[in-house]
């Protein structure tokens, strides 16, 4: 695993050691930008070849203590350039071979002019965006970087997961981008640099409310005036939204009250939060596009999502066990204005502590395969049975929504939490976010056991064994993975242990091709289970 210093400078009034503390994080900030773009690239692009200098980079990273970064080769195929990268899970020092036969090593903007000339080859389509949400994801790294040197992380080991994907998507070109907007607009709301900050509390006049479900936990972070009803708002969401929100303010269908009394806490999802006062999750809309799409609590999903939410729960319900007690986090509810449907949107979502086994501690699953104190993967010591563990939790309540209930859980690594004991081995697990549950047949069994197939095992299964594999080299997880799975008597189950390739999303080539954010397009990428 890459191992990234993140701690504070030391104090000095030195200009040298400013300046270097400044080379050190733009290097770093270029190394968490370089490799999901480049495992995006490998993944959907590049055609792996032998490379001729193999024994010499080997013998090369053997003196220097690096065997686990020997280099590998690539062509690209539309123009034609062999491209050399190290490392397996965190590609990087990406380099390119010139035409005296030397390689010649690209820092991270060559290495967008170079995706960019070869995408444009390759799909014949044309993109000025995408490059610019590359460059400005870089560029937030940057400023997280720079942030978290004079932050605290939280105290708590659940949030400090919540808050510690520097890295974020592990195939995705631009991860970490937030729009348009200046750094300064984002910034203090950024989970990524441990940020806390108070909601924004309006006032919503009650002829303009349009609820469903149970929303009475709003009603109990503060009080409205006669004739009002509380909204919650995130305040970037409402800097985003001032304009076309003016007008209701001016006539009083919205009424500004303030600020919550208590900090809220910002997800690795950046527009849920969480309160630990009120042990309660809150999801907004931001008009900002983060990955694949524009976060915003669209319509048609909020009113599909009571369905999708009760499918769920009580498929979670049913087949919940002592051995593998998983819990769902419903969406329980949702509050709104009908002048501003999607913009003021607001989700209301279960908290932990109703759901956790007694004496457990909840960790992002997406964390675990990133650094921060605490990662009950860093610490164990027992891989095997640590693994075991976590795969007894993550994979039953899955399989058996879609085998018994039709429900395709969106099972990936920012979806799921793994409570442990105190001895840091996996208990329980817990899902979240109905949004991206699909429902059989309003998707074919087909469609549907590809997505669980892809959230679950390429998505989620695949990185947490590649954390593990790199703090214990020659361990070998997917015998344990056939073993959990087998267990299963899922017609589809046989299919997945044998077949030779598995389904992945083409993140770099949906946002080239300027795809819709709901869409997914798929390569096939080498089994490990058939492998094994």
């Amino acid at each position: 695993m890459e191992r990234v210093d993140l701690m504070p400078p030391t104090a000095d009034d030195d200009a040298a050691p400013r300046a270097s503390e400044g080379a050190r994080r733009a290097a770093h900030a270029d190394a968490y930008a370089t490799a999901p773009l480049l495992n995006c690239l490998l993944r959907e692009v590049a055609l792996p070849v032998p490379d001729e200098n193999a024994d010499e980079d080997r013998n090369r990273d053997r003196d220097r203590h690096h065997r686990s970064e020997a280099s590998r080769t690539y062509r690209l195929p539309g123009t034609d350039r062999l491209l050399r990268v190290h490392g397996t899970r965190r590609p990087t020092a990406p380099e390119v071979r010139a035409e005296d036969g030397t390689w010649r090593r690209l820092g991270h903007p060559e290495l967008v002019k170079l995706v960019a000339e070869e995408l444009r080859r390759h799909t014949g389509v044309p993109n000025q965006e995408l490059p610019a949400e590359m460059a400005d994801s870089r560029d937030a790294v940057a400023a997280l970087l720079a942030a978290r040197a004079g932050a605290t992380p939280p105290a708590d080991p659940y949030l400090r997961s919540e808050q510690s994907l520097l890295t974020g998507h592990t195939h995705h070109p631009a991860p970490k981008a937030r729009g348009t907007g200046p750094t300064a607009s984002w910034l203090p709301y950024a989970p990524e640099a441990y940020a806390h900050f108070p909601l924004t509390l309006l006032g919503l006049r009650e002829d303009t409310v349009v609820e469903e479900g149970d929303t009475s936990p709003l009603d109990r972070l503060a009080t409205a005036p006669p004739g009002y009803r509380l909204l919650p708002a995130h305040p970037w969401q409402v800097e985003l939204a001032a304009r076309s929100l003016a007008p209701a303010f001016a006539d009083g269908r919205l009424i500004r009250l303030g600020t919550t009394g208590f900090p809220v806490w910002p997800t690795a999802a950046i527009r849920t939060v969480y309160t630990p006062a009120h042990d309660l999750f809150l999801k907004f809309s931001l008009d900002v596009r983060i990955t694949n799409d524009i976060r915003r609590l669209w319509r048609h999903d909020l009113l599909r999502r009571s369905r999708a939410d009760r499918a769920t729960r009580e498929a979670f319900a049913a087949s919940a066990t002592p051995a593998a007690p998983a819990a769902w986090l419903s969406d329980r509810g949702h509050r709104t204005a009908d002048f501003a449907f999607e913009e003021l949107a607001v989700l209301v979502r279960d908290g932990l502590h109703r759901h956790l086994l007694p004496g457990t501690t909840p960790h992002l699953a997406a964390a675990l395969t990133e650094d921060y104190e605490g990662n009950p993967l860093a610490a164990t010591t027992a891989p095997a049975a640590w693994w075991e563990a976590y795969l007894a939790q993550v994979v039953p309540p899955v399989l058996k929504a879609f085998a018994h209930h039709g429900v395709v859980v969106e099972a990936h690594l920012q979806n799921a939490l793994i409570a442990v004991d105190t001895d840091g081995m996996p208990v329980q697990a817990l899902y979240r976010d109905a949004e991206g549950v699909k429902l059989l047949p309003e998707v074919t069994r087909e469609a549907g056991w590809e997505r669980l197939v892809y959230c679950l095992v390429v998505n989620h299964l695949t990185e947490v064994a590649a954390a593990l594999t790199d703090h214990h080299p020659g361990f070998t997880p997917w015998p344990a993975a056939r073993r959990e799975l087998s267990r299963h008597p899922l017609p589809e189950v046989q299919a997945l242990l044998t077949t030779p390739t598995l389904p992945a999303k083409t993140n770099l080539l949906l946002r080239w091709t300027d795809a819709d954010g709901a869409a997914a397009r798929y390569r096939p990428v080498p089994n490990p289970l058939a492998e094994t």
